[in-house]
């Protein structure tokens, strides 16, 4: 698939995306301090979200903090992680934060049907503490549905998981004045 660098929030961040995602503010009012990205072929998206620093200091906390809030939100009748590394920023001259990646599922009751969808997370937190900020990257990937629309297929996934590596070792905070 071809990709691209994309400026989000006005270019004050980069990163390298499949160049054929839809911008979710073309078709709905998307909040200020979100970039929201959706798969032409499936019901996958990307959020890229500026959130006020959460307090667990330790990465590992910070990012299971992040990912059972969102699981809150979704209102997940179940949760679990699988996975929580570092991806450190390696390059030279970039002040990028390294990323903390957490990797986990959902299982969520869309439309209030009672029975659930399965969405696997892949989440990458930046943590940018002299502006008091957690820059979050949430991957969501709907794997089982109900009624199969816009599932992601096993093959597809890989794909998809390919794409959120690309994207998080890609990021690039480019001016630290977004934050202020």
């Amino acid at each position: 698939m071809a990709t691209s660098v994309r400026d989000l929030f006005g270019g004050a961040i980069t990163a390298r995306t499949p160049a054929n995602l839809i911008d979710a503010s073309d078709l709905r009012q998307i909040p200020d301090t979100q970039e929201v990205f959706l798969y032409p072929d499936s019901s996958a998206s990307i959020i890229v979200e500026i959130l006020q620093r959460v307090e667990p200091s330790h990465y590992d906390a910070a990012i299971r903090f992040h990912f059972n809030s969102l699981a809150h939100d979704n209102d997940a009748q179940a949760s679990t992680i699988s996975n929580v590394s570092v991806i450190p920023n390696d390059r030279a001259g970039d002040q990028t934060p390294s990323a903390i990646i957490l990797s986990g599922v959902q299982s969520v009751a869309k439309f209030n049907r009672s029975t659930l969808d399965e969405v696997r997370v892949l989440m990458a937190l930046y943590r940018v503490e002299s502006k008091g900020i957690d820059l979050v990257v949430t991957f969501n990937i709907p794997t089982y549905t109900t009624d199969d629309s816009g599932a992601v297929s096993p093959e597809k996934w890989s794909t998809i998981e390919s794409d959120f590596n690309s994207l998080v070792t890609s990021l690039q905070i480019v001016d630290f004045g977004l934050f202020a």
